[in-house]
């Protein structure tokens, strides 16, 4: 089966015209198209186009992507079918402002890198494919830490302004945050013998639903050998108080990621245990926060990670 233009633009989520420009500049047309017919896509030259369209969302420019599409083994062809509109995807590093509105234009990155652009425009197109092998990328390169602080709290904070001022955006934010959780969780090491005798708990404060800065401050700590236990978001005080009392932990993290949420009342509600317990606290939420004795504030996941580890081993 082949498909006009206007179905493959569809399909891919692009202007006809930019089809046209692909074509053109870099050979990446109808590999049957002769003079006086229509224009028509045969399934391998769709494939092709796939290939570029998904170096362009890992942030490569339309002359790299197209380089490497055409210097690609050949890609096996999938049935194709016109089907309805996509998510529209970037050309030369810009959004295709031609193609079906999806609420907005792009993300402000500023200063953003490679890799954060990259994430933002996969998250755009709902790319979850892309997403989640971006972060790989990044995670397998630079670390959990460094893919958080450079490369997904960026793309956060660029789609929560987005949202801010055109009220779009939720279904990119919620499909970012899964690729981020999927990705932080494959990157957790199991620690079967740890090197502190008691765990570290990681927990939200009460009514705190924002848990997603926890995975990689835990995927960080495991691969430092830390034995952690997580609880995740909005834990109740009685359960808190509970898993304190069962597991007699080393040391206990409460994140609050906005500060309505950052309740000096949950470090307060600590039970006291023979063993000390060193009470971390966490997140934007306590940056202006009353932080209660004994608990410690903590910046950033890299200093989170150093001051848990030199507590607890």
């Amino acid at each position: 089966m082949t498909l006009s233009v206007a179905a493959v633009a569809r399909r891919l989520g692009v202007a006809p015209a930019t089809l046209r420009t692909w074509d053109r500049r870099y050979g990446l047309g109808p590999s049957d198209h002769t003079t006086g017919r229509h224009r028509k896509y045969a399934p391998k030259d769709v494939a092709r186009l796939e290939l570029m369209q998904r170096a362009l969302l890992r942030g490569a420019s339309s002359a790299e992507a197209a380089k490497y599409a055409l210097a690609a083994p050949a890609p096996q062809p999938r049935l194709i079918s016109a089907g309805p509109p996509a998510p529209p995807v970037l050309t030369g590093g810009e959004l295709d402002t031609t193609a079906p509105p999806v609420g907005g234009r792009g993300l402000k990155l500023p200063g953003a890198g490679r890799l954060a652009r990259g994430v933002g425009r996969a998250a755009l197109a709902m790319d979850s494919a892309a997403v989640q092998l971006l972060l790989a990328d990044s995670i397998a390169q630079d670390g959990v830490v460094a893919t958080w602080d450079e490369v997904v709290r960026p793309v956060l904070a660029g789609i929560a302004d987005r949202w801010q001022h055109s009220g779009a955006g939720v279904e990119v934010s919620h499909l970012l945050d899964e690729c981020v959780l999927a990705a932080m969780v494959r990157a957790t090491p199991i620690v079967a013998e740890p090197r502190n005798h008691r765990p570290v708990l990681l927990a939200c404060t009460p009514e705190e639903r924002h848990d997603l800065a926890l995975y990689p401050l835990a995927a960080e700590l495991a691969r430092r050998g830390v034995g952690i236990r997580q609880l995740g978001a909005a834990l109740p005080l009685d359960a808190l108080a509970a898993a304190v009392r069962r597991t007699a932990p080393a040391a206990v993290v409460l994140w609050a990621q906005l500060p309505r949420y950052a309740d000096p009342g949950a470090v307060s509600a600590l039970p006291r245990t023979r063993q000390q317990v060193r009470v971390f606290v966490g997140g934007p939420g306590w940056a202006r926060g009353v932080v209660p004795s004994p608990a410690e504030r903590i910046k950033g996941l890299a200093d989170a990670a150093d001051a848990i580890e030199r507590a607890v081993c």
